[in-house]
Formats: structure tokens, C-alpha cells, sequence
């Protein structure tokens, strides 16, 4: 690494105290210096070289102090601001263009030059999520990442692929992995999700992470709207044939990548598949998920209620409808992540299903309750509206109903 570091500093025309340093610093300083883009890859792949070397209380020490010590260069802007008030025109924008990109911006563009760049900085923005209570100079690195993942990862540069039994081993050993929903006890259960002609798993991928997907989604064809997961991942079930189903269920929809947490872009997902689907299976009448309610054990353990021992399961559907409709994320959404999810993607909660999920994750996050939201296409805007200006969440009259049931027994 000395060796190489050195003739790359000799090479750029930087000072030897830079390169005898060798912290990520003085690279990151290089890297800013830099008026070509020549030498960006190389040093962009040193400097994620070092990064990736280092400790870990090293690499975050780097991330919480880099905004601090190269902040906007204010005389730089004040200039480019005189050069366009005087002579306006293509120039004068660049330089002003130019003058106010963040340095953190600029580093992180010319991080991304780097073979295999974008892979890279998402395990840096994963050290960032890790860091928990942040300070102000740290934020502002992250946000940094934020805006540029938000257009790397933009719906519109991705490619929707359908995941197959005959799709590379490699992308289908991550499939295994990354599943995050229901279990995938080995190779024999992930061919019975994704060979079977009533069966469909699609994700998104970007250019540069071919065979690593970002998030994926496990479809099943069905001939009605499912109340239970051993209905749909059973390994002994009867198939059917495309031709006489209705029903497409989106029962399990996975996350791949840390790095990208809060990066908006799943949403798009079942919208696209949906979309597929349908020219696919014109026939098709019913586009609903299976879905768990990952926050629902412990906001009862909050109310007092863990022990569900003796508790009927008419009681365990109302307090599942009020939970779902009624309590709320500080964002004034609902409190549960998924329901945030696909209610913030206009779909409508359908039914409650008790007994629904027997595994020891389904027992242990939602006593075994699940839940149908429909897509319903024509809906789909009003429903978006009414949940984010009015707070409103769009249910069926069976849930509504059990959720005006629990109200009652509360009061």
C-alpha cells in the first residue's frame, strides 16, 4: 500500500507529507484537489482500499469529522457569486455551480468512479446508520450519501428482472440470505417459491450490482385472497395453473441491503410488478399482500398486554384493528412499519387473520396475526391522499368495524 500510494501522490504532484501520511484524510484531501478526473479512479480505489483496512472507530472517526474541516469554501462562493452578478452567462453558472457543491458531495462523486464504487459506499453509509446518536458534522456526511443515493437509486435507472429457478447460482444463494420475511429452509424451499408455474419472485438491481439485488418481492397465483402462510410456502401443496388463477399475493417482500435504508425506491416495486403481472394475466382480479405485523407483540407488551395466553381470538383481531388504524409512527403514519408501507402505497387494509403465521417469528412479532391489504388500482390515489393530508387509513367495513369494537371496550 506505501509503495503504490506513493508514486500515485508522486504521480497527481502532491506533497510527500500527504502521502508519508496516509490517512484517510489526506486522501479524502486529495481527492478534492484533483482538477481532472484522471487519476479519480485510482485514488478514489486507494483511498476505499485504506477505508475498508481500517478499524472501525477509525472509519467513523473519518465520517464525524471530514464535513467539520472541509465545509463550503465561502470565499470561493462569494467569488462566484461577484463573477456572475457581473458577466451572467454558461461560465459564470458553472463556477457557481461548482463553488457551492459540498466537499462531502464531491468526495462522494468521485468515490463512486472507483471499481465497484457504489457497492462500496453503501457499507460506508452502513457504518454511518451504525453510529446511532449522531453529531451535526456526521449528519451532514449522511445526508450527503442520502441525496446521491436517492438519484443512483433511483426507480427509473433500475431494472426490474423476474428471479428464476435457472437464474445464477450466485443470485440465488442471496435470495436464501437475504429473505427476511419467511424463512427459506435450503434449495428444495426456494425452488417451490420460484419454479412453480403459480409462482413469481421479481426484484430490483442496479447496473452495478448485477447479480446482488436491492430488494425482491415473492409473489403466489391463487385462486382467492389466502388468510394463512402455510397455505402459500407449504412444500407439499397442489399447484394451479395460470390460467385459472385471480388472485396475485404479494406475501413476502425483502430488503437486501442496510446501505440503503430509508432510500425510497421499494415502493415502486409492487406498482412495476403489478404492472407485469397484469400483461402477463390479463384475467387477474385481486392484487393483496399476506402480511405480518412486525410491531404489533411489542406495542401489546407497551399496553400491558404480553401475556396472550387465554386471550380469545375475536380480542386479538380488535386490538389488531385498533393497533393498525388508530396508533401512530411520529411521522403521524401508522405505528407499524409494514402497514406504513403499503398504506403509504395507497393500498386499502382488507382482513385481519388470527392463527395466520405459526412460526416462532410469526408467534413472537405478531401472535400469529396477519394481514391482506388490497391494490386495488383504481383506489390507489385516493387512498395515498387521505392517509398523508388527512391521516386517514383506508380499511374495508369488516375491519372498521372491529376497530370501532375495540374503541368501545377501551372506553
Amino acid at each position: 500500500m506505501s509503495s503504490r500510494l506513493g508514486k500515485l501522490f508522486g504521480r497527481i504532484g502532491l506533497s510527500p507529507r500527504s502521502a508519508s501520511n496516509e490517512s484517510l484524510l489526506d486522501l479524502a484531501q486529495a481527492m478534492l484537489s484533483l482538477r481532472g478526473r484522471a487519476s479519480g479512479p485510482a485514488l478514489a480505489s486507494a483511498f476505499l482500499d485504506l477505508y475498508e483496512g481500517s478499524e472501525i472507530g477509525e472509519r467513523q472517526a473519518f465520517l464525524a469529522s471530514f464535513h467539520d474541516l472541509y465545509p463550503h469554501d465561502a470565499s470561493a462562493i462569494d467569488a462566484a457569486i461577484r463573477e456572475w452578478q457581473s458577466s451572467p452567462g454558461s461560465t459564470s453558472a458553472r463556477a457557481l455551480n461548482a463553488a457551492t457543491e459540498a466537499p462531502s458531495d464531491k468526495l462522494i462523486r468521485i468515490l463512486n468512479l472507483a471499481p465497484n464504487g457504489t457497492r462500496r459506499l453503501l457499507s460506508m453509509r452502513e457504518d454511518l446508520l451504525d453510529m446511532g446518536e449522531q453529531a451535526p458534522g456526521t449528519r451532514m456526511f449522511a445526508r450527503a450519501l442520502d441525496r446521491a443515493f436517492s438519484d443512483w437509486f433511483n426507480a427509473g435507472f433500475l431494472e426490474l428482472r423476474r428471479i428464476m429457478w435457472d437464474s445464477p447460482a450466485r443470485l440465488l444463494e442471496r435470495i436464501i440470505h437475504y429473505e427476511a420475511v419467511h424463512e427459506i429452509d435450503g434449495w428444495d424451499d426456494l425452488r417451490n417459491r420460484v419454479e412453480p408455474r403459480d409462482r413469481r419472485c421479481y426484484g430490483f438491481f442496479h447496473p452495478q450490482m448485477v447479480d446482488d439485488p436491492l430488494i425482491f418481492v415473492e409473489v403466489a397465483l391463487t385462486s382467492e385472497v389466502p388468510g394463512k402462510i402455510h397455505e402459500i410456502i407449504a412444500k407439499e401443496r397442489q399447484g394451479i395453473l395460470p390460467a385459472d388463477v385471480s388472485c396475485a399475493i404479494f406475501y413476502s417482500i425483502s430488503n437486501c441491503q442496510k446501505g440503503l435504508r430509508g432510500i425510497p425506491f421499494g415502493n415502486y416495486l409492487i406498482k412495476r410488478v403489478v404492472g407485469l403481472l397484469q400483461e402477463e394475466l390479463p384475467h387477474l382480479t385481486t392484487f393483496a399482500t399476506l402480511s405480518p405485523l412486525p410491531g404489533f407483540a411489542k406495542w401489546l407488551a407497551s399496553e400491558g398486554r404480553s401475556e396472550m395466553r387465554g386471550m380469545a381470538e375475536a380480542e386479538l383481531k380488535t386490538l389488531a384493528a385498533h393497533y393498525l388504524i388508530e396508533e401512530k409512527h411520529r411521522s403521524g403514519l401508522p405505528l407499524d412499519s409494514v402497514a406504513r408501507f403499503h398504506l403509504g402505497n395507497g393500498a386499502r387494509l382488507e382482513a385481519i387473520h388470527t392463527g395466520a403465521d405459526l412460526s416462532a417469528n410469526g408467534q413472537a412479532q405478531s401472535h400469529g396475526v396477519m394481514v391482506n391489504y388490497v391494490y386495488d388500482l383504481s383506489e390507489i390515489e385516493a387512498n395515498h391522499f387521505a392517509l398523508n393530508e388527512l391521516g386517514t387509513v383506508a380499511a374495508s367495513r369488516s375491519v372498521l368495524a372491529l376497530a370501532t369494537e375495540a374503541n368501545a371496550l377501551a372506553s
